[in-house]
């Protein structure tokens, strides 16, 4: 959930409502949080430990390899040490012994894939992170991944408006590889009233955000979807999307949508 500034750049404006909605969120029963060291840069994790320490079996995955220089400003880090020392700071942050799902945020072209990945399979031998994850990848990214180290999950740009991604989901559909798309509700451009879903608001009795959503759990059993959200009104309009079973009729519809617009570029917002 975006609980930092605009863009994920610096604070938030109203840091204890960014608590209130990470407390809810788990009220709600939402048991995973996705960040990054770079949101904020470091605001985010900082925020997610003072309000949900010492988590209660929530699972928090974090992201190392990508870094912020200001707002809109984004760079690949794949140096072997700075992935350790940047998994060493977001232990503090974060105030863990153990990172449960530490992802590779970009793969840095200019270093081997083995020296990225070997770090992470470092702290995971020392204890310090569980599985390893990778991020905006292709399907050859992700079969090189696999041969330095076993892959638990992947996350991409990926929505109804987006499918740019779709066989990649099927390689991890078909191995039993976590799929986490960022970017669900096209930051909100699918889930806004006069967008392109609200023909089917009053047929479904679903608003744009949860059909967008639903959409995506009937897509795949591995897919695991990571709104953002400001406020405890979205939060709770987005955790109904869970319990919404849609008809095949619907889904065939949403399938057969062509959403017009892009997204925003895929090197680096999530």
């Amino acid at each position: 959930m975006q609980i930092t500034g605009d863009g994920i750049w610096g604070p938030p404006a109203d840091p204890d409502n960014a608590i209130a909605v990470l407390r809810k969120a788990v009220e709600l029963g939402v048991d995973f949080i996705d960040t990054a060291d770079s949101y904020g840069p470091a605001v985010s994790e900082e925020l997610i430990a003072r309000a949900l320490y010492p988590y209660d079996g929530v699972v928090i995955a974090t992201k190392a390899g990508l870094t912020r220089t200001g707002p809109g400003s984004w760079h690949a880090v794949g140096l072997p040490e700075y992935l350790k020392q940047q998994c060493e700071m977001s232990l503090r942050r974060l105030q863990l012994e153990r990172i449960e799902l530490f992802q590779l945020h970009r793969i840095d072209k200019r270093v081997p894939l083995a020296d990225q990945l070997g770090a992470l399979v470092t702290l995971q031998a020392e204890g310090k992170i569980g599985k390893i994850g990778i991020s905006e990848v292709t399907v050859s990214q992700l079969r090189a991944a696999q041969q330095i180290t076993p892959i638990a999950t992947v996350q991409n740009l990926f929505n109804l408006s987006n499918r740019a991604s779709e066989p990649l989901l099927d390689v991890c559909e078909a191995e039993g590889i976590g799929f986490i798309p960022w970017f669900p509700v096209a930051t909100g451009r699918l889930a806004v009233a006069g967008g392109p879903l609200d023909h089917m608001v009053a047929e479904t009795g679903h608003s744009p955000a949860q059909l967008a959503l639903a959409w995506l759990l009937a897509r795949s059993g591995v897919m695991l979807p990571i709104p953002g959200t400001k406020t405890l009104a979205h939060l709770e309009e987005n955790c109904r999307a869970a319990a919404v079973s849609l008809e095949p009729e619907i889904v065939s519809r949403l399938d057969a949508l062509a959403v017009p617009g892009s997204d925003p570029e895929r090197t680096g917002t999530s």
